[in-house]
């Protein structure tokens, strides 16, 4: 059971489901409890907190009624819940794992560096519903310093990394912190606003002598200073670099020629392939030599090794490892892939492709002929036979050729042996005495980098005499061990077998157990998945990690633990030896079903972030446990892991998933079916098919029903119909208390009161909207409704709160990975600068927009960015690059009379007879500025259709001018869309043209004459 203070009171269960605490008392009881931080609270303290000067005649018998209906609904909601409810002398504790409160998690995330995770917690004030009692007053402040504290460095981080930053409203609330308004000064001084970096530093210096008598600190006064000499250190680091690869964690030994020879192979090969026999280093080289590249658009790793010859096709893998969403289109993953990486200049990493050798070639080829900037770099054990692909043997490391101690320690082999071996054993030395016996051992094993690493672990217990007898003694009992096989993977499967016998029973258990995940994994899924019989899973795994044959990966989400191939390859031999394949693969897919369903519940709350993380790096175990999984197992896993694919715009793979969970001949009968077909309906619509999707809606249970509504009417295009299926959706909501499904439902409602100009309505059902979403801690959907309030103020023209909402959400944005809705705010943000005729910046933060929306594939954004683009070059006098994009834009839609228009397309024929009209070609300006009020009357947009009788007002005869005028302006007051500063030039230029050739009198008659 979980506790949260970081807003309103609320209790949920291990599922995510809210707890009903009836009664005020009750509630304020356990907000007692929760403020003491897990101390014992004594009950004249309770007493006094509850009732202060109205306390009952009989107060401590009153205390216990309380108490007993504190504990009787935590007991309702989860079983075992009244026993976390202590009576412990003097009174009551609380008694959890500060994990459970979300003020406690927050303190340790905070404290970690874990900043945007510690503040996603947060839901509005802290206890927001008893901060009026004397009891919370002191935890509300520390928590408040605390939250700001964090805010504070959060901002520090990101200005460092030269990502924007808007904290103007928490300057306005804390005028007088010093460490805020340096923040806000440097955010402002790199937007271009220097001016306004002066002037809020003026505003504390005036502040501080006023209130205070003080000045402002030595560090501020120094950052004006910076500023007023446009200091270049002010202006942020570089762009960072575009790549997934992880970092080293040790030198690569004996490799510099190696990684020299492969650069220059690819400077004139567009598909180098290095291969050899595993653990010879192949993707240690692959990753040295992809790291010293450059490439303007990044390199990439695309591992492998999790997929198998079954699978169809590999570019879902290297899309996820671009972080590329799906979207509707024609053509299956691979052609996306190909259209999306088309003007790409980057370098491809396909590690392990011996495993899908003829779906990897399929992919290199067909990338390679798309993409004419793309390079590609694999590792395989065999080459992958296409067209053009220049093969690479990765060869052994270098072995002592004399015996002299200096011709020893100089092989590249004893060096890589050394190194390992003294980070274990530190008393061991290469000497005349050690020499011989280690020059014999790196030749015994080969030069192969692996087998000298797990034999360089035995040195401590061994020593390096006993350790050579041993190997030696071990090979010639596995002489022909592995027949079919070349004499340097005979070595490396002697050496890992010579490694197993020398382990544990335990170790051995634990370590063959662990071959059955297909990405590594966490310490809790070893524990479930490997442990048993009272095995310490935690302390086994550490001690397979000294041996080298468990590698530890820090990842996003936290530790991971893996098997190297060779390794995992043989331990799944010794998992059917043993007779445990089918047992163990059971509790997998049991485990990662049970993770699923956990993460589920959490996708729409305060640790949205924390779970998507632990989602995705858990892809390839979960596609693994699916692949599996009996059919009632894959309706769960497949129905708990929609609304991530969703989010993470993984709609192929949702849609292929579901299709192969339902596709099975004994399916159970039951609500998961029915949610698995609504499931699939939604994600076809999404990705533009044909589908009875009313028919999937036929689901009993009102509540599965109308979240499958709200999922479905994201892929119905036709406005009427998504209305009426989000108003009944909405109504159940309400009914049921749905507060994440009310919020969905107004958030769509609000979209549509955007785009049909009803604005009373969207400042209504948006902030409704929004406050849900807050309350709840989800930030996908605080985005969601965030974006039509931000256009709301768009076009109120307040242009500083619009700002403000897309700056933030921006960042936001970007920390959760949706890419598209970072899309979708640098747009805006370009637009508004337009607005403001800040042209330069407008053009150069809707081509930021237009780089992220080509590089997702993103025909949307790409849309929308390069209108304001558009806008921007034309205002600004650079017409050639406004004529490229609208172009561009134009460039295969169809036009004409009898077409319904597509959305943008009045825009984008009024910028470009703007165009026309600046080039002195007025008849084709005049022709298009009528084409685009043909169109923006069938699209019935009002603010459309006022800006388009205004641009054509600018080339239509002088009285016709002043009517088109005046019928604009009646149709702006009309729906309280008022002209923005840079339509209000092109207002005014047909004004005066008009005037000037009618005259006062003759002008203002035509314009009041206006229907």
């Amino acid at each position: 059971m979980r506790f949260g203070v970081l807003g309103p009171l609320t209790v949920w269960t291990d599922a995510g489901e809210v707890v009903s605490i009836p009664g005020l008392k009750v509630r304020a009881l356990l907000a007692d409890l929760l403020a003491h931080d897990g101390r014992v609270v004594s009950t004249d303290r309770l007493v006094d907190d509850l009732w202060g000067d109205d306390a009952p005649a009989n107060s401590a018998a009153a205390l216990q009624v309380r108490v007993s209906q504190l504990r009787k609904a935590l007991e309702d909601a989860e079983p075992g819940g009244k026993n976390l409810i202590v009576s412990r002398a003097p009174g009551y504790q609380l008694q959890v794992s500060p994990e459970a409160v979300d003020a406690l998690r927050f303190a340790r995330l905070a404290g970690e560096g874990l900043l945007a995770e510690a503040l996603e917690l947060w839901r509005g004030s802290p206890y927001a519903d008893f901060s009026d009692m004397e009891f919370t007053r002191a935890p509300i402040t520390k928590l408040e310093e605390q939250r700001l504290t964090a805010l504070e460095e959060l901002a520090e981080v990101r200005l460092a990394a030269g990502e924007p930053v808007d904290v103007a409203e928490l300057v306005a609330e804390h005028p007088l912190r010093e460490r805020l308004r340096a923040v806000h000064m440097t955010a402002l001084y790199r937007a271009g606003r220097q001016s306004d970096a002066l002037a809020t530093y003026g505003e504390l210096r005036e502040r501080l002598a006023d209130e205070l008598g003080l000045d402002p600190s030595p560090e501020l006064a120094d950052l004006q200073a910076r500023i007023l000499r446009q200091d270049p250190g002010l202006s942020g680091p570089d762009r960072r670099p575009l790549t997934n690869l992880p970092a080293t964690v040790d030198d690569l030994i004996g490799r510099d020629q190696a990684v020299a020879e492969v650069r220059e192979l690819l400077d004139t090969s567009r598909l180098v392939t290095l291969t050899g026999s595993g653990g010879v280093g192949k993707t240690r080289l692959s990753i040295a030599t992809a790291a010293q590249l450059t490439f303007p658009d990044g390199a990439w790793l695309v591992e492998l090794a999790a997929y198998d010859r079954d699978t169809a096709s590999l570019a879902d893998a290297v899309l996820a490892a671009l972080d590329i969403r799906d979207s509707a289109g024609p053509g299956d993953a691979l052609d996306r892939l190909a259209d999306t990486l088309r003007a790409r200049r980057m370098l491809l990493v396909l590690d392990n492709c011996e495993h899908v050798i003829d779906q990897a070639a399929k992919l290199a080829e067909s990338l390679l002929r798309a993409a004419p900037g793309l390079r590609i770099l694999a590792t395989s054990r065999e080459p992958l036979s296409v067209a053009g692909e220049t093969l690479w043997s990765v060869p052994p490391l270098g072995l002592p050729e004399e015996e002299g101690l200096d011709a020893v320690a100089g092989s590249d082999a004893v060096r890589l042996f050394m190194a390992r071996a003294t980070a274990s054993a530190r008393g061991f030395v290469l000497d005349e005495s050690t020499a011989a016996a280690v020059a014999q051992l790196c030749r015994r094993l080969d030069g192969l980098p692996l087998a000298l690493e797990l034999a360089a672990t035995r040195v401590r217990s061994l020593g390096i005499h006993e350790l050579v007898a041993r190997l030696d003694d071990r090979f010639r009992v596995l002489s022909g061990w592995q027949r079919g096989v070349s004499d340097r993977q005979q070595t490396l499967m002697g050496m890992i077998d010579w490694s197993w016998t020398l382990l544990t029973d335990d170790e051995r258990v634990v370590l063959r157990r662990l071959a059955v995940h297909a990405d590594g994994c966490t310490l809790e899924a070893a524990e479930v998945v490997c442990g048993d019989g009272g095995l310490d899973v935690m302390e086994l795994l550490a001690r397979l990690v000294d041996r080298s044959l468990v590698t530890v990966v820090e990842g996003p989400s936290g530790v991971r633990y893996r098997l190297l191939e060779s390794v995992a390859a043989y331990c799944r031999r010794r998992l059917d030896d043993a007779g445990e394949t089918d047992r163990v693969r059971r509790a997998y897919v049991a485990y990662y079903t049970s993770l699923a369903e956990r993460a589920e519940g959490h996708l729409r709350g305060a640790e949205q972030m924390r779970w998507m993380r632990s989602l995705d790096s858990e892809a390839a175990n979960l596609r693994s446990a699916l692949d599996s999984a009996p059919a009632p197992e894959a309706l769960r896993l497949v129905n708990a892991l929609s609304w991530h694919w969703y989010l993470r715009g993984r709609l192929h793979e949702a849609l292929r998933s579901l299709d192969l969970s339902l596709s099975g001949a004994d399916l159970p009968d039951g609500v998961e079916v029915e949610k698995a077909r609504a499931w699939r309906a939604g994600f076809a619509l999404l990705l533009g098919e044909s589908v009875d999707w009313e028919a999937a809606l036929e689901i009993a249970d009102p509540a599965v029903r109308a979240r499958a509504e709200l999922f479905v009417q994201y892929g119905v295009t036709d406005m009427p119909t998504a209305t009426a299926v989000v108003d009944r959706a909405l109504a159940t909501c309400r009914e049921l208390g749905d507060r994440w499904g009310i919020a969905v439902a107004l958030s769509r409602q609000s979209r549509d009161a955007f785009t049909l100009r009803e604005l009373d309505k969207l400042d209504r059902v948006g902030h409704e909207s929004r406050r849900l979403f807050t309350e709840l801690g989800d930030r996908w959907g605080v985005l969601q409704a965030n974006e039509w309030l931000g256009g709301l103020e768009e076009i109120r023209g307040d242009y500083d709160a619009a700002v403000r909402i897309f700056t933030e959400d921006a960042g936001v944005a970007e920390e959760l990975g949706l890419w598209p809705d970072k899309v979708r705010r640098l747009s805006w943000l370009g637009w508004i600068a337009t607005y403001r005729r800040d042209y330069d910046r407008g053009i150069e933060t809707c081509l930021e927009a237009l780089r992220l929306a080509d590089g997702q594939g993103y025909k949307e954004g790409t849309i929308f960015a390069r209108m304001g683009l558009c806008i921007a070059a034309r205002r600004s006098g650079r017409l050639e690059l406004a004529e490229e994009h609208l172009a561009a834009m134009l460039r295969g839609v169809p036009r004409g009379p009898d077409v319904d228009p597509l959305l943008f397309m009045p825009t984008v024929l009024n910028e470009l007879g703007h165009v026309r009209q600046l080039q002195g070609r007025e008849p084709e300006a005049r022709e298009l500025f009528r084409e685009s009020l043909v169109a923006s009357r069938k699209i019935g947009d009002p603010r459309t259709i006022a800006g388009t009788m205004e641009a054509l007002a600018t080339v239509a005869e002088p009285e016709e001018a002043a009517r088109l005028l005046g019928t604009a302006a009646a149709a702006r007051a009309a729906h309280s869309t008022p002209a923005s500063p840079d339509e209000v030039d092109d207002i005014a230029r047909a004004t005066d043209r008009a005037k000037a050739a009618l005259g006062e009198a003759a002008f203002a008659a035509a314009y009041a004459s206006a229907p």
